[in-house]
């Protein structure tokens, strides 16, 4: 037995001495089932093709897979791809979760565990040590360099830790072939009315180069090449222009000619990737026979500027985003037998968010975004593995997969982000005296009787979290955090007077000057210490009720009044409790459980500093929030007829989903909130998880839930805040049925629901 061991380390030792000679580590690794020879996989340091490859895309794909692992695939020249598992360890592994974004690797898979992948199989025998930042940076056969098929495929499991700040993962960008050097395109208006207004629509195609903008030929311009350019630049057609009157313009102009040939097939994403030539540096073409190419674009209804149009052009109500700060961007949503769910994230891709970008009335897709990057949504998954062409008019009509709970979670949501037409709006607002560029004063600019423009203030006296919320938009600075009506703690500016009071928006508005606001300024307080400002972030919550946890745990209690003193302290009992005869009788109480998820990007946090919190001695806790939900009782008419709330008992984690950590426990005074993946519950058996129905008379009604009702704390997205069932009561029993998120349904269900009863019941809107 010590003689076979001998001769096994000497075995070994001696391979490892051969590999050292031939550049090999020696590291320990995990060996695949097939190993190359080393004399058909000769290495160096990452050879220069690997070194300049810019912005290397990575996914995780196959099934059956969480969010956090799958099969390899890389982006390059343009094509995905996979990676063989020759050589394949752990420390390649490290390299790929940290450029997924995650802190580590647990694991890699071998032998196409998540299944086989097509096209490239980009690297071979790669070994990396561990350290390298990115995969291309690691010891391989080079690109497209390998004797592997499919069957071979690598995969990698991640630890399921984000690393901090990391934004840039699961993204899919437009690729630019550097060598074609477009690096941006727009149309140059000719008329001088077109010039003022804003979007242009149509003009002159020019092209950025390093060394300036220059026009492209037009001999061979079709409607195809249009569509790109368009797309591109925000808007989802082209549309017919007056050729001839360009012709006379540019017979007068002289022109300088950088790009020729364009031949797109009207489904790419960027005019990158169309076949055409560009001239080399310093140099131009001439366009003999030919002019300048010129197009018009059809913008979509959100970018017109006549009614009249807005009305003839419609968008998709069969798809929708969700979740995002700005127009054109967030979660994808499809409407499915009146419900809306989700698209899960395997093989998503340019040409697929493309087809949604444009059916809602944006260009084509900037970004193509995986892992919920937009947060979770709460309903069915209805689609996987979408696979457009480009030229699609509905993400219907693209081939997709029917989801099983197996393949997909909502931690795998497909999100887009959407070219938008240039409007400007970050031109007329501006922040000032905040510590960094996301928080300030807010100031605006003013027309004056004169013709002059001013900066100026903002009221704070009815500043709220919606008008902030359009602020930021407007600013480009993603969610609002908070509301500021008072700004006297940041430093002052030259800019004192108030220019607009009564700002009044309901949220969804692009910009200021949207919003409702007083044709006069009337400002109570006009110093500018009370003018408005706002605390921005790029990220943030979103909470969501667990709707059909309510239904099925509903029920009555005839609870006695002695067991009853703690939630009348707290004013959770209705009005005609303070004349009962206490402490007999007792009070007829509708019960519930409830679970508030947090499925946005950020923690749900209490406004108030803890320092601020109000203890409760007869609960033996702190509320952090005064209200935290409203719970009511309507009529047919939309009459509150019993009601409740709850104040933030204790805002902790109960639970979370796999892998995710809780981060919030009110014991020992400890850290309010709501960590993103997990969900706080009350039991129905808590105090003040109820409406007191004593006084109400057996009869048809809708049962009501808001949670955070004063947007006291800022969320991404307020219109699925609110859960609504139909409650029948027959004075001795409650049932609840077809309890939903106030987003969760077509409109069309939704008057439905509001016309379950009686006539009148439509006038009950959810905020």
């Amino acid at each position: 037995m010590e003689t076979w061991a001998c001769r096994q380390r000497f075995t070994v030792n001696l391979l490892q001495v051969l590999l050292l000679l031939l550049g090999y580590s020696t590291a320990q690794q995990t060996v695949a089932p097939r190993t190359a020879t080393p004399s058909s996989a000769p290495f160096t340091s990452p050879s220069p093709q690997l070194q300049n490859s810019p912005g290397l895309r990575l996914r995780l794909a196959g099934h059956p897979r969480k969010h956090n692992e799958g099969r390899v695939e890389l982006f390059h020249r343009g094509e995905w791809g996979t990676i063989c598992d020759d050589d394949f360890s752990i420390s390649n592994a490290n390299v790929l979760c940290r450029q997924l974004g995650f802190v580590s690797a647990t694991g890699w898979t071998h032998s196409a565990k998540y299944g086989k992948g097509q096209g490239k199989i980009w690297l071979d025998n790669v070994m990396c040590s561990g350290s390298e930042k990115s995969i291309e940076h690691c010891k391989s056969r080079g690109w497209g360099n390998s004797d592997c098929t499919h069957d071979e495929d690598a995969g990698v499991v991640c630890k399921d830790e984000r690393i901090p700040g990391f934004v840039d993962s699961n993204v899919i960008e437009a690729q630019v072939d550097s060598e074609s050097r477009l690096e941006q395109v727009r149309l140059r208006p000719v008329v001088a009315a077109a010039k003022k207004r804003l979007p242009v629509t149509e003009g002159v195609v020019e092209v950025k180069q390093r060394d300036g903008w220059v026009q492209v030929c037009d001999l061979g311009w079709t409607a195809r090449n249009s569509r790109v350019v368009c797309g591109m630049l925000g808007f989802p057609h082209e549309k017919k222009i007056n050729r001839n009157f360009y012709r006379l313009y540019l017979e007068r102009q002289r022109s300088s000619y950088g790009v020729h040939s364009v031949a797109c097939t009207g489904q790419e994403v960027h005019l990158a990737a169309c076949p055409l030539v560009v001239s080399t540096a310093n140099s131009t073409f001439s366009c003999q026979g030919g002019a300048a190419a010129v197009v018009g674009c059809m913008p979509g209804p959100a970018f017109m500027q006549g009614s009249g149009l807005k009305k003839k052009l419609k968008v998709s109500r069969n798809v929708r985003l969700k979740g995002g700060a700005k127009a054109g961007e967030g979660r994808v949503e499809v409407l499915k037998n009146n419900e809306w769910g989700t698209v899960c994230d395997d093989r998503w891709d340019l040409e697929s968010a493309s087809v949604v970008c444009r059916e809602l009335g944006f260009g084509s897709a900037k970004e193509a975004m995986r892992g919920a990057r937009m947060g979770q949504g709460m309903g069915p998954i209805y689609m996987n593995e979408v696979k457009c062409l480009g030229s699609e008019r509905s993400i219907w009509h693209c081939p997709f997969k029917n989801v099983t709970l197996e393949e997909c979670q909502h931690t795998e949501d497909a999100s887009v982000r959407c070219n938008v037409p240039y409007m400007g709006l970050e031109t007329s607002i501006r922040l000032s005296g905040g510590r960094t560029r996301y928080e300030g004063r807010v100031e605006v600019l003013s027309s004056q009787p004169n013709g002059t423009q001013r900066w100026g203030l903002i009221c704070g006296e009815t500043w709220t979290t919606r008008e902030a919320m359009v602020a930021c938009r407007q600013l480009g600075l993603g969610y609002a955090n908070q509301g500021v009506q008072e700004t006297w703690y940041w430093e002052g500016s030259n800019v004192t007077e108030m220019v607009q009071s009564g700002v009044k928006c309901t949220g969804n508005e692009m910009s200021l000057s949207q919003c409702q606001r007083h044709r006069t300024v009337s400002c109570q307080k006009s110093a500018a210490k009370f003018a408005a400002g706002v605390i921005c972030s790029e990220t943030t919550s979103d909470l969501v009720l667990n709707a059909s946890l309510v239904q099925q745990t509903v029920y009555i209690e005839d609870r006695p009044l002695h067991m009853l003193y703690c939630a009348a302290e707290e004013d959770c009992l209705s009005k005609s409790a303070a004349k009962a005869n206490w402490p007999y009788g007792h009070r007829r109480l509708l019960r519930f459980s409830s679970q508030i998820h947090n499925v946005g990007r950020a923690d749900f946090k209490p406004k108030a500093g803890r320092h601020s919190w109000v203890w409760h001695a007869c609960h033996g806790h702190y509320h952090s929030m005064d209200i935290f939900t409203h719970y009511d009782l309507l009529n047919a008419n939309g009459t509150r007829v019993a009601e409740g709330h709850k104040a933030s008992f204790c805002l902790e984690d109960s639970d979370c989903e796999e892998g995710v950590s809780k981060r919030y426990e009110c014991a020992n005074f400890g850290d309010q909130g709501i960590t993103v993946g997990c969900w706080d519950s009350y039991r129905h058996d808590i105090d003040c998880q109820w409406i007191d129905i004593t006084d109400v008379r057996p009869g048809n009604y809708i049962f009501q839930v808001v949670i955070n009702p004063n947007m006291e704390v800022a969320e991404s997205d307020f219109s699925n805040n609110g859960m609504k069932c139909n409650c029948k009561y027959d004075g001795h029993r409650v049932w609840l049925h077809n309890c939903h998120t106030g987003d969760a349904l077509s409109e069309e269900a939704e008057k439905r629901f509001e016309k379950s009863l009686q006539p009148g019941q439509i006038s009950n809107q959810l905020p």
